[in-house]
């Protein structure tokens, strides 16, 4: 998958800014490349200082003035808020949010095997962490005509999958959220949309699940098999479809939760 040509005469996302979570690394980072190439103006966010500072180089060297880098950990309401106030003093404004970003605490295990606080911890840095920067954003969202927001998920909410027990309830959570979001803020021409992602290359997810021997390598090496074109999506294939929502082409969609799943969970496995 290529990055779109910043050159070129297509380039729908023309002053607008575009703040990311988990921007530096994986889906956000290759989607920051492909608003970039559209012609937007970036903020990039990131719990790492070191892995923002990478990123936001990268970016800098291949779109001068164009990007903006903001560390902070957006399970934490504060810390959320400022991301989006850096968003505001960088450019201006948020004209959309990818929020795409969580540490994803705990591992897939079969839930009676879950210690108490990893349920909690679940919750907190998987969902939380999405909710925080879309609540702290919808008032500068408020100020913009064609404002939008775009989640990320897995397709863990749809497919019951052993193991997977809390990263389900999260995923349907936001799942959800992102209807009823999409109905409350449609007075306001906010758009709101999901993108739900299945085992993914190319993202820090992959390399710590192919890592090390565990319970989550086993139940996913059964699934790289089952691919019925032959491989699993990259990081480069869901921002393809998360660019897409955010997009003018997209004006008409809300509410909607897009699986980029190469076939896999049709039916679940």
């Amino acid at each position: 998958m290529t990055t779109p040509d910043a050159t070129g005469p297509a380039r729908p996302f023309q002053d607008k800014t575009v703040a990311i979570t988990g921007g530096t690394s994986g889906t956000g980072l290759r989607a920051a490349e492909r608003f970039l190439a559209g012609g937007a103006n970036v903020v990039v966010n990131g719990r790492s200082a070191e892995r923002g500072q990478a990123a936001f180089d990268v970016l800098e060297a291949q779109f001068p003035k164009q990007v903006a880098l903001s560390i902070a950990d957006c399970s934490d309401y504060a810390q959320a808020t400022r991301m989006v106030q850096e968003a505001v003093d960088a450019f201006g404004g948020i004209d959309i949010l990818f929020s795409a970003g969580a540490s994803g605490a705990g591992s897939p295990k079969p839930f009676a095997d879950m210690p108490p606080d990893e349920i909690r911890d679940a919750v907190m840095t998987r969902f939380v962490a999405r909710m925080y920067p879309v609540h702290a954003a919808i008032p500068e969202l408020r100020k913009r005509t064609g404002s939008c927001v775009v989640m990320l998920t897995t397709d863990a909410a749809r497919h019951a999958t052993s193991g997977e027990s809390m990263i389900g309830a999260y995923a349907a959570g936001i799942i959800q959220v992102t209807k009823v979001l999409a109905r409350e803020l449609s007075r306001d021409r906010i758009r709101v949309n999901t993108v739900s992602m299945t085992l993914t290359a190319g993202t820090r997810s992959w390399e710590k699940i192919f890592g090390n021997e565990s319970f989550e390598k086993n139940l996913f090496e059964k699934a790289i098999a089952r691919f019925p074109f032959g491989g699993a999506p990259d990081a480069a294939d869901v921002a393809d479809a998360v660019v897409f929502l955010a997009s003018p082409q997209a004006s008409q969609v809300t509410g909607q939760t897009l699986s980029v799943n190469g076939g896999l969970s049709f039916g679940g496995w």
